[in-house]
Parts: C-alpha cells; structure tokens; sequence
C-alpha cells in the first residue's frame, strides 16, 4: 500500500516546527569487531578444515619411518540471504509534501531498517551460540563442549557458566593459551578482544582498565591489564539478548566470517498506471563460522 496525504497530512500544510523520529544516531555497524568480511561472488561459499599432522614420532635406528596422513574434515557452508524493503508515495502525496519528508525516509529509515535486520542477523549467531539447534560444519553448536576431531576427542570452546569478573575472564584466556588443532597440537592462539552486552560494559571496564585488581583490598596489580593480555579492549554489542553472556575472541585465523555477494543498493522508479514512485533497497550476504576455535563463549549465570 502507497503511503498517501491522508498518512502525512500534517505535512501538506505550513508551520510545522519539526518532524521527528527520522534523526536518530544509528548502530549499524556492531559486526565489524565481530566478523571478518570477505567479498562473493557465487550463490554460496564453503570453507573446509584440513587437518595436519600429529606430534612426530622418536624413530629407532634401522626402523620404518612412520607415515601420517593429512585430509579434509568437515565444512562450512555459508548460504547468501537476500534482505529487501520497499516502500511507495502516491504522486499526489509527492507533489503535495512540503518538508521533503520522502528524501529523509529513502535515505535514513529505509537504510536504518535494513541496517538492524544485518546486525540482528550477526548478533544471533553470538545469541544462538549455545543453542544445540543451532549448528555449524562439525554439526555442534557454536559454543560446545563436544567439538569433534580427527585425533584428539571432543574438544571445547565454552567456560563454565559464569558471570564475566576477574577470575573468569583470566580462566577464558588460560584456556585461550592452552587451545590445539584437530590432531591435539597447540595452535598459539592469544586473546584479542572481549564482546558483551550493554548489561556488562561496566564490569567490562573495570576488570580491563583498573590498574588494580578489581574489587580487591590488596594492593595487587590487575595482571590482565598489566600484561596487556587482551589489547583491544571490549565492544559493546546492543544486540546481544543474554545481558549475562560474554565472548573473548583470539587471533584465531578463517573464525567468525560475513560474506558479501551484493552489496546494498536502492532503486526507485515510477508505475506508470499509478503515478506512484516505488523505492527498494536489498541486499546479500550470509553470516556464519568456520573455524569455532577464534572464540570462547560463556553463557552467564
């Protein structure tokens, strides 16, 4: 249905003062901190994990060489969804409008609508991170205790349900250092940055930035900051819905990925019949993760 002068029709006459509600700061970009960004240019992209080799062996003189055998495991597939809005004026509406109201719509509301299905969608694979409906290549959620391997039985990258304080934020980077490949072998992995919601930027704040360890009498130093272990600090994220839920992340390579296969563009033409001009906006992409070892989850409590 065309928006026609009955929706707008304090906008038809002069005087108004002010319209609102189209100036809002926007929040469009919470997924940088989250997701790497690559370009596509196919209906879906796959991503496999190829395992290496185990800890070689210490060979006896005059025995056999011991042969390993590396191959392919599981994959990721990341499918490209299309978004699109649109939205019609009726051409009487058009000509009769007078504070440009259509222009503000077509270039803010159209764009912040499909800016918050695109961070929606990025932060549910953080909110549907411990969900065992929700899965990924390996066929586990996420954040699991029962990531399967190659050679090395389930391995984990979800802490033990807690809120985010000192101690369970220097657990997460402990077990960070202590992460191994598919075939049981260290991967090096170092924190890198911690993810929270609104709720838990406070506590975020102190536990990082405190030169002293956090809510303590003593005199201790806060090792975290001391040692620098977590060098981009924290980010806020709005759309997370588990206020008590927090993510550290690590350097960990081909993690958390947001694939781009068109990127946003609006159009607007005329119905000839009608009079009424049309405006859309769409776009593609797919959210998703490879490789479940870039991040550690906690749920909270």
């Amino acid at each position: 249905m065309a928006i026609n002068r009955a929706d707008i029709a304090k906008q038809l006459l002069p005087g108004l003062n002010a319209i609102f509600g189209l100036e809002y700061a926007a929040v469009d970009e919470e997924h940088t901190s989250l997701f790497d960004v690559e370009n596509s240019d196919r209906a879906f992209e796959e991503e496999v994990l190829m395992t290496g080799f185990g800890a070689a062996p210490t060979k006896a003189e005059g025995s056999a060489v011991v042969y390993d055998t590396a191959q392919e495991s599981w994959a990721s597939r990341y499918t490209h969804e299309t978004v699109a809005l649109a939205f019609a004026v009726t051409e009487e509406a058009m000509e009769d409008n007078l504070y440009d109201t259509f222009a503000k719509i077509r270039a803010r509301a159209l764009a912040r609508a499909m800016a918050q299905t695109k961070q929606v969608k990025a932060a549910n694979t953080f909110n549907n991170g411990f969900d065992a409906a929700y899965t990924g290549g390996d066929s586990v959620a996420f954040f699991s205790a029962a990531h399967p391997t190659v050679g090395d039985g389930n391995q984990s990258n979800l802490e033990t349900a807690a809120d985010l304080a000192e101690g369970t934020l220097e657990t997460a980077i402990i077990n960070t250092h202590k992460m191994k490949d598919d075939r049981g072998i260290f991967i090096g992995a170092s924190p890198t940055s911690l993810h929270i919601a609104p709720d838990g930027q406070f506590d975020a704040d102190r536990i990082l930035s405190s030169p002293g360890r956090s809510a303590s009498p003593n005199n201790d130093i806060n090792a975290v900051r001391n040692l620098g272990i977590v060098p981009q600090g924290y980010t806020v994220n709005r759309r997370f819905t588990d206020a008590d839920a927090w993510f550290l992340r690590n350097d960990t390579p081909n993690g958390t990925k947001l694939f781009i296969r068109a990127p946003l563009a609006t159009k607007m033409e005329p119905d000839f019949d009608t009079g009424n001009l049309r405006f859309k906006a769409r776009e593609r992409y797919s959210f998703g993760w490879s490789d479940w070892r870039q991040y550690r989850g906690n749920k909270g409590v």
